[in-house]
């Protein structure tokens, strides 16, 4: 046995399909390659994803992070703030707008722990976090949850 003599098994092999050479035999006309577009044209390269004309789905989804839509959305206020801008006493959303440390009156207010507190207020608040509501009570005042 030679390299010469080396033929592929019976079968194995089969030409290739001549298009283009009559309608009788059947890749004849449009040669497979269906109706007018850009498939027919001869240079065409249909792209993964391609979605003819749509707008393909890689270009549908968003393309970063995820958005709860659940999510509560709280302003911010910390005790130093409290205790720098405000007088003792009963202290609620419309005063806090008054002193400038909330924007809006609608939007719930969260008071957080970050500073120290030696005035007695009273507080009315969405939420409280646990350092504020222990300083705010250490120092005679009371944090109220509305």
């Amino acid at each position: 046995m030679d390299l010469h003599t080396l033929k592929p098994p019976a079968g194995s092999k089969r030409n290739r399909r001549r298009l283009g050479h009559g309608t009788g035999s059947g890749r004849g006309k449009t040669s497979g390659r269906g109706h007018t577009g850009a498939g027919q044209r001869s240079g065409y390269k249909k792209y993964a994803g391609h979605e003819g004309g749509q707008m393909p789905l890689h270009r549908r989804i968003p393309k970063f992070g995820f958005t709860n839509i659940f999510k509560k959305e709280f302003q911010i206020v910390n005790l130093a703030d409290l205790n720098r801008k405000c007088e003792p006493g009963e202290i609620n959303v419309e005063i806090l707008k008054v002193a400038g440390l909330v924007k809006k009156t609608n939007v719930p207010v969260k008071i957080l722990g970050n500073g120290n507190v030696d005035k007695a207020f009273t507080v009315k608040a969405a939420v409280f976090s646990k350092s504020a509501k222990a300083k705010l009570e250490e120092a005679g005042g009371k944090a109220e949850v509305v």
